[in-house]
């Protein structure tokens, strides 16, 4: 019998023994060093456990949307690099799609391959996706589900993803830190795709964070995550609100054309705080010559983890910083907030919007 056909009779009586859930920084002590990083200092990974050593060779299917900016291809190419490292990983990425049905198309491909161990999805849409990794998980090939959750937790054996609520929370505190409780002071929000639960959960930790100094969002606008939504949104945020303190938006890639908005209103009596950690942020925070004071990280390291987990469950591995015996079932990683005292420590292993 095979490894495979070994692990895909056990993940179903596995699954019953896993409960619980396990909340961890990062995936530490499995992954050898990887060059680059996802903007969280995922760079320079605590290598040495016996997990790295070569064990059986085994097939991990990807599929995540189309690399339209950089946050998600710093995703995928994070994924392969971390596949790289390993001799025992055959990675089989499928061509980045924001198409749900062809996405879904590829999962089922990736299902009537015989020779599939695990399968590692970035949802273009969680819920849309659900049902065939539900079909994945039934015929014994573990899920794990990266950045935007499943409709159904059943549907992924792990779950990876970023702190979206801490990320606006975060965001939310430091310009607390710096307005106070001044009820004078004007805050601003540019979201990204107001639909996704993503985005909700951004705004509801902004909100809270801002509630506990008094503060409220004045204006807000919503972006789609790309250069030309964020200037065009930004252009009509600023011309609505002739008076700013202070602007959070949720997105370093649309950032691009937040701060060409900015630059074209000839605007700057407010400071900005960034999202997702990329490194052009971080040089504008570094050289201090624009509005953007800091930036919260939402590493683009988490499809290389979910990667690094597929190869543990199929080898029938765990943690072994843990003393489970088995895989978590989800793993969330932090948001730290970049400033200029802080920066030199994420610069390196942030992507390039």
């Amino acid at each position: 019998m095979t490894a495979s056909l070994t692990l895909r009779r056990r993940v179903t009586a596995s699954l019953a023994a896993l409960a619980s859930v396990a909340l961890l920084a990062s995936c530490t002590g499995n992954t050898p060093e990887t060059t680059g990083g996802g903007g969280g200092g995922g760079g320079d990974t605590n290598a040495g456990s016996s997990n790295d050593d070569t064990g059986e060779t085994v097939t991990i299917g990807f599929s995540a949307p189309a690399a339209d900016h950089g946050w998600m291809g710093s995703m995928s190419t994070h994924a392969q690099n971390l596949a790289d490292e390993y001799d025992d990983v055959e990675l089989l990425v499928a061509e980045g799609t924001n198409d749900v049905n062809l996405q879904i198309s590829q999962i089922e491909t990736f299902i009537n391959n015989d020779e599939m161990d695990a399968i590692v999805v970035v949802p273009f849409d969680g819920g849309a996706l659900t049902g065939v990794a539900l079909e994945a998980m039934e015929a014994g090939i573990p899920v794990i589900n990266v950045d935007r959750e499943f409709s159904d937790p059943n549907a992924a054996r792990v779950t990876v993803m970023g702190d979206n609520y801490g990320m606006g929370h975060n965001a939310g505190e430091y310009i607390c830190e710096q307005v106070g409780d001044d009820p004078e002071a004007v805050v601003a929000e540019v979201t990204g795709i107001a639909s996704l639960p993503l985005t909700e959960e951004r705004t509801q930790g902004f909100e809270d964070a801002l509630g506990a100094c008094g503060q409220e969002v004045d204006n807000r606008v919503a972006a789609d995550f790309t250069v030309q939504g964020g200037e065009s949104a930004t252009a009509n945020l600023l011309q609505a609100a002739p008076e700013i303190d202070a602007i959070w938006n949720h997105d370093d890639d649309q950032g691009v054309g937040v701060l060409a908005a900015i630059e074209n209103a000839d605007r700057d009596e407010f400071f900005m705080v960034g999202g997702a950690g990329s490194a052009n942020m971080m040089r504008h925070i570094q050289e201090e010559d624009s509005v953007v004071e800091a930036t919260v990280v939402y590493p683009s390291s988490q499809a290389a983890n979910g990667v690094a987990l597929a190869r543990l469950l199929a080898q029938e591995k765990s943690l072994s910083d843990l003393v489970e015996n088995e895989v978590p079932r989800q793993v969330q990683l932090f948001a730290p907030v970049v400033t200029k005292e802080n920066v030199d420590q994420y610069i390196d292993s942030a992507f390039e919007s």
